[in-house]
Order: C-alpha cells, then sequence, then structure tokens
C-alpha cells in the first residue's frame, strides 16, 4: 500500500522562522571576540546543551517519544572523541563523523528494540539501554572507570584548532546554527508532518497507510545522532569525560530543558538550555544568594516548579505572547 503524501509547510514560513535564530547567530559572532574568558566559556557551554536539548526535541516535542536513556549517546560521542583521539589528537571532522556515526548505531540498536514498546515501557527501556552504556564504561578500563578519560589534545583541522578559544566558540556555533536548521527544515517537509501526525495519533498514521515504526525509529536515529554532536563537543571544551556523562540524571535535566522551554517548540529547547544553565549558575553563587548555594538543587527544583505552574506552555509562551508569528 502506497502511503500517502503529506503536504509540506510553505518555504517563505520556515524563512519568517528562521530569521530570529539567525539574528542571534549574527550577534554570538560579532560578540565573539570581546567575551571575556568565563562569559566565552559559558556561551559554549550553553550552545553546547542547546544542541542537546534540540536533538531530544525531536523525539519528545516533534515525534511524542518521552526517552530517559537520550545521555547515553551524548556521552558515547563525547568517549568516542577522546578514545579516537589518541595521545596526540585528531582530526576534527573525522572525530565529528565517528562520534556522531556510533551514536547514531547505538541509538539504531536501542531505537529497533524500544520502539516496539509503548508509554512507560518505552521509558524504561530506554533508561535500562543507558544504564546498561553507563556501566560499560564506568566498570571496564576502557572508560577509565569512575574518573574517566582525558583528552591530552584538543581536534584540529588545518587552520581550525580548537585549542584556540575563539575557534572553538565558532566552531559550537556552526554545529548549533546547523543542528537548529536541520530540524527547522525536518519539521517544515514531509517527514516532519509525519511525525506530528504520529505524535497526534499514531493509531490514524496506521491506518491510513504510513510506516510509523519505521518513521519512529528514523528520528531516533537522528536524534542520537545530534546527541552524540553535542558529546563531541563537550569533550572538545572540558578535555576530560567521565560516565556521569551518560547518568540517568543527565538524560532527566535535558528532558527538563525542553519541558521550561516549551514542548514543541526548537525556539524553546534553546530558550529552556539558556535559562536551566543560568538558574544553575545563579542559584549555585555564593556572591548572589548566600548560604543558598550550599543546597542549589533544592532551589533550582521550586524555581522550576514554580515555571512549570505559571507558565505551562514554557518559556516561548512569552515569547508568543510578543510575536506570536514565527515562534516556532
Amino acid at each position: 500500500m502506497t502511503s500517502p503524501v503529506l503536504p509540506s509547510l510553505p518555504a517563505d514560513r520556515l524563512t519568517r522562522g528562521l530569521l530570529v535564530p539567525a539574528a542571534a547567530v549574527a550577534v554570538l559572532a560579532v560578540a565573539a571576540p570581546f567575551l571575556g574568558g568565563y562569559a566565552s566559556d559559558l556561551v559554549v557551554k550553553v550552545m553546547i546543551l542547546a544542541i542537546f536539548a534540540l536533538s531530544l526535541e525531536l523525539l519528545v516535542g516533534m515525534t511524542g517519544l518521552v526517552s530517559l536513556g537520550h545521555a547515553a549517546f551524548y556521552g558515547i560521542g563525547a568517549y568516542v572523541t577522546v578514545l579516537a583521539s589518541g595521545d596526540e589528537g585528531g582530526n576534527l571532522l573525522v572525530l565529528l563523523v565517528a562520534s556522531m556515526g556510533l551514536a547514531a548505531l547505538y541509538a539504531l540498536v536501542v531505537g529497533a528494540l524500544s520502539l516496539r514498546t509503548k508509554g512507560v515501557y518505552f521509558i524504561m527501556v530506554t533508561l535500562a539501554f543507558a544504564q546498561m552504556a553507563f556501566f560499560v564504561f564506568h566498570d571496564t578500563p576502557v572508560g577509565g572507570g569512575s574518573d574517566g578519560i582525558y583528552l591530552y589534545v584538543r581536534p584540529a583541522i588545518g587552520p581550525i584548532d580548537l585549542e584556540n578559544r575563539l575557534t572553538l566558540f565558532y566552531v559550537v556555533l556552526a554545529a548549533l546554527a546547523g543542528t537548529y536548521g536541520l530540524l527547522a527544515l525536518i519539521r517544515r517537509s514531509r517527514f516532519g508532518a509525519a511525525l506530528a501526525g504520529i505524535r497526534v495519533s499514531e493509531q490514524r498514521m496506521r491506518a491510513v497507510g504510513f510506516p510509523t515504526y519505521f518513521y519512529k525509529l528514523a528520528a531516533f536515529v537522528i536524534a542520537g545522532a545530534l546527541a552524540g554532536l553535542a558529546g563531541c563537543l563537550v569533550a572538545a571544551r572540558d578535555g576530560v569525560v567521565n560516565p556521569e556523562l551518560l547518568a540517568w540524571h543527565n538524560s532527566g535535566e535535558v528532558l527538563l530543558m525542553i519541558i521550561l522551554g516549551g514542548l514543541g517548540h526548537l525556539r524553546g529547547a534553546v530558550l529552556g538550555a539558556v535559562a536551566f544553565t543560568l538558574l544553575k549558575e545563579l542559584l549555585s553563587t555564593h556572591a548572589l544568594v548566600g548560604p543558598l548555594a550550599d543546597h542549589w538543587q533544592l532551589s533550582l527544583g521550586l524555581v522550576i516548579i514554580a515555571f512549570v505552574a505559571w507558565l505551562p506552555r514554557g518559556l516561548i509562551g512569552l515569547v508568543q505572547r510578543i510575536s506570536p508569528e514565527g515562534s516556532r
């Protein structure tokens, strides 16, 4: 049976939706040389987490698949980067392809099995696979145990050397822009329309002839590859990786980011990454909150509860009140 054709959204709507993100990228590109060390490092951290959040947005917001094992692909990308670099560093392009490729391969295995389940069972299976990956790196010599392993020389390719702080900034910015652009194209494509239909009613999509399992599997693999990209970049930024990157709480945190920003919106994923990171920084700074900084997890939890109660549509809801057009 031939699957029905779904219409894609108009190109002019895609262009309008990318104007604000493109302007933000331009502002960051211009401001980069003027940022101090701490500010530059913080922005790079936020951008990497935004890529990670966008990768999960493809699953949760666009396809309706809630995963608690997404950090596995993030950690695999980071570990592949360090292990493939060796003691003398590696080629940036090769490391990006390797980290994304192996993360996507693991996502293919996990997705092929976990997508045969639904609801809470799917959540638990993805969590189980993530914990398996965690203990592979935690309990074997290849991952360096709980101490992790170090990246002695950051990746480079020709004049692009990530040892340079400004170069790292621009590479991460380009990766974020590429990720956002790719997901915007997917969202407005026939493939994206099919994922949206699956999110609303998978049963109806199957009834009209769509092989929903393979659509979901494709989304799962793409999301895994993008999480692997974020993992590669965080390894290059930090110079060290450890099994905590694959821990379940990292999967929970990135899920909180997209909920905080607003599910179903690419900008929401980015806003959520920004807000979550800044909240952690502010609430753990003694100069700002005093003794409460020692209990920043409690403060962060209360703030997030307040956000969810007062802004059920996330931070993107505030943006939509100001500018309803192109909020996605």
